[in-house]
């Protein structure tokens, strides 16, 4: 995973990276699970599934493997969310060690 290039879908206005949180429902306090992608066209096609009329607010970046830990413990995630298919979607939520 250090070594993997991954995908990442950040807010164009106010700079917030795209959070699933499963379990506290809306509340935007609550830590959350950062989406990442494996590759940038998933996160395209995650955007125009299921945010088609907001995909142009936000912005599709990269993220080396090495840098996952510190943007999370930066931003208080709990884990992070691996999407595997964008379209239904299927995704494997991970916490790190």
């Amino acid at each position: 995973m250090l070594s993997q290039i991954f995908y990442i879908i950040r807010s164009r206005s106010d700079g917030s990276y795209l959070v699933a949180r499963p379990e506290s429902g809306s509340n935007p306090s609550a830590g959350g699970y950062l989406l990442m992608f494996r590759e940038d066209f998933e996160a395209l096609s995650y955007l125009n599934k299921w945010g088609g009329d907001v995909a142009h607010r936000f912005a599709v970046e990269s993220l080396p493997g090495s840098q996952v830990k510190n943007l999370l413990k930066r931003w208080g995630f709990i884990g992070v969310g691996v999407v595997v298919d964008p379209l239904v979607p299927n995704i494997e939520f991970l916490i790190p060690e």
